[in-house]
């Protein structure tokens, strides 16, 4: 490990992000006022099994490499591999390892937008409440998507993920380029009352409140942006130029027997040979995602070999492919 890699891949938190050397001339921002991170930095799970998933994930050494690289340049990093490759988790595992606390996840779906992303107005209960002469402070309707919540002036980066990029509309990756390239937005919401109220406080996709002035936001220290996608079609090129591209390779059987020792334990991983072996053997035949085979371990080591239970027939249920070749 070099002094470079400020992300090491070995699932250890530490506060190597302290040692990020300053970003390139073109890549600086400069929002204000800099705000603390949420929970004091600490990787704080939404899932029950997000953090076993984030400590127990480890990097390829490419994958280190070019996770540096966009921690270094400031850029995005475009993640591409099969499903069940690892690509959401790598993002859980960067806030872990880095204390970047909780990660901002953004799953894309056919509808979403990019105001989806950034926030959310809600102008009809702010109608009903004035209906009912209730005060109107228009920061109670506003909250901060995803996306929004990660421009902040953080003085540490949040880690973003924009999950599964290739089902969203044609338009939003083009839609994406100037947030990625600039680091800011407006919300004219707020920015129409910049003369009257010229700082307000709205709700952040963590729950917190911050306080926003003149309806600007801009980042401080530009967020660890993971964007995944399944392959399943291309981008256009000023996307691309804007992003690092990782492409995950399938996990070869060294590697699968260190994940399978990272989530089981070493007497799982001392049993699982032969189970490894199998699992390559049929992925050359049709997809198969790596959560398949820590299923077929868990259930091989759980249900005994008694009289009537046929485990190989068992695990080749479980290991049935996600497609066909």
């Amino acid at each position: 490990m070099t002094d470079w890699q400020i992300y090491r891949g070995t699932g250890e938190p530490h506060d190597g992000i302290d040692r990020l050397p300053p970003a390139p001339p073109w890549r600086e921002f400069d929002g204000e006022p800099v705000l603390d991170p949420p929970r004091g930095g600490a990787f704080v799970p939404r899932r029950l099994g997000d953090q076993r998933r984030a400590s127990a994930y480890r990097g390829h050494p490419d994958e280190v490499d070019m996770v540096n690289s966009a921690l270094l340049l400031r850029r995005p990093l475009l993640v591409t591999g099969k499903p069940g490759t690892g690509k959401s988790t790598l993002a859980y595992a960067i806030a872990h390892e880095l204390r970047l606390g909780p990660v901002l996840r953004w799953p894309i779906t056919s509808r979403s937008t990019l105001l989806d992303g950034l926030y959310h107005y809600n102008a009809i209960r702010r109608v009903e409440d004035a209906s009912l002469g209730q005060p109107l402070d228009i920061g109670r309707y506003l909250r901060l998507g995803p996306l929004g919540t990660a421009l902040l002036p953080y003085g540490r980066p949040r880690v973003l993920l924009i999950d599964e990029l290739d089902k969203a509309d044609l338009d939003l990756p083009n839609d994406l380029l100037n947030l990625f390239e600039e680091g800011d937005f407006e919300i004219p919401e707020l920015s129409r009352l910049a003369d009257t109220r010229p700082e307000l406080s709205v709700a952040t996709a963590d729950g917190e409140r911050v306080s926003v002035r003149d309806g600007q936001i801009r980042c401080h220290a530009f967020p660890v942006v993971v964007v995944t996608s399944n392959g399943e079609r291309e981008f256009p090129p000023a996307f691309m130029r804007r992003c690092l591209q990782l492409p995950l390779r399938p996990p070869d059987s060294a590697r699968l027997a260190e994940i399978v020792h990272a989530h089981l334990g070493p007497e799982a991983a001392a049993r699982s040979t032969e189970l490894i072996h199998r699992f390559l053997d049929r992925a050359q035949y049709g997809d198969l995602a790596t959560d398949q085979l820590l299923n077929a371990i868990y259930v091989s080591m759980n249900v005994p070999a008694e009289e009537g239970v046929d485990q190989e027939r068992l695990t080749g249920l479980v290991l049935h492919h996600l497609t066909s070749s």
